[in-house]
């Protein structure tokens, strides 16, 4: 979705990314960007939350308005009501989502790819 609104913005048409994963977005190099610090897939905020998800949608529009620096970044000001467990899950080395089979097949494909680089095939 980055690559979209940078594309999107150097043909002259204005965006706004909500988005969850900061440092992604913003490598990207996003003309504005609302962080929202949510588990992934839930940008404008938790479901059924439509109070939150209207705010959020609202600063994403006023940053379209206001936004007077290539690159500018707004922190939503919610927090997940179920506290920040789920970050256990996704900031860490092991990858709990991962049966061991499927994690043997990465970690081989990972080694192939660094051999592939080093010797300058990829």
């Amino acid at each position: 979705m980055s690559l979209v609104a940078r594309h999107l913005e150097e043909n002259g048409i204005p965006t706004v990314v909500i988005g969850t994963a900061r440092d992604i977005v913003e490598h990207c190099g996003v003309a504005r960007f609302v962080f929202t610090d949510f588990p992934l897939g839930n940008p404008v905020g938790e479901p059924a939350r439509l109070d939150m998800q209207r705010r959020i949608f609202t600063m994403a529009l006023d940053l379209l308005e206001s936004a007077t620096a290539p690159r500018t970044t707004e922190r939503a000001p919610f927090d997940w009501s179920g506290g920040e467990k789920w970050k256990e899950l996704i900031f860490t080395e092991a990858q709990p989502f991962q049966d061991p089979e499927t994690e043997r097949e990465w970690k081989e494909k990972k080694a192939l790819y660094r051999q592939l680089k080093q010797q300058g095939k990829v």
